[in-house]
């Protein structure tokens, strides 16, 4: 299981640790990602995401899951938050 955020898209990125000496060794920076259940208010159900803390305050700051996933683009979203949010999509112009 790839340590990427579902939502955000945010990975892993690479650094250096630095001694006092200022030697410097490669490391990684892992996101803080957690395995949460968010509710779609369209569609009515609960979804199992894996994403980062960041991008939890930014689905709670847009007001919910539907309204940040439709203001995200595309390329950012994983495979099954793609599809959720066609399914969001679809479900919304059916009601309008």
């Amino acid at each position: 299981m790839s340590r990427v955020c579902e939502l955000t898209g945010k990975g892993r990125q690479v650094g250096h640790n630095v001694s006092h000496a200022n030697n410097k060794t490669k490391r990684t920076f892992l996101p803080n990602l957690h395995n949460v259940t968010l509710i779609s208010d369209t569609l009515g159900q609960s979804f199992k995401l894996r994403v980062s803390t960041h991008g939890l305050r930014s689905v709670e700051h847009n007001g919910g899951l539907d309204n940040w996933l439709l203001k995200t683009k595309d390329d950012l979203l994983s495979t099954k938050a793609r599809r959720l949010k066609r399914d969001i999509a679809k479900k919304q112009a059916a009601a309008a």
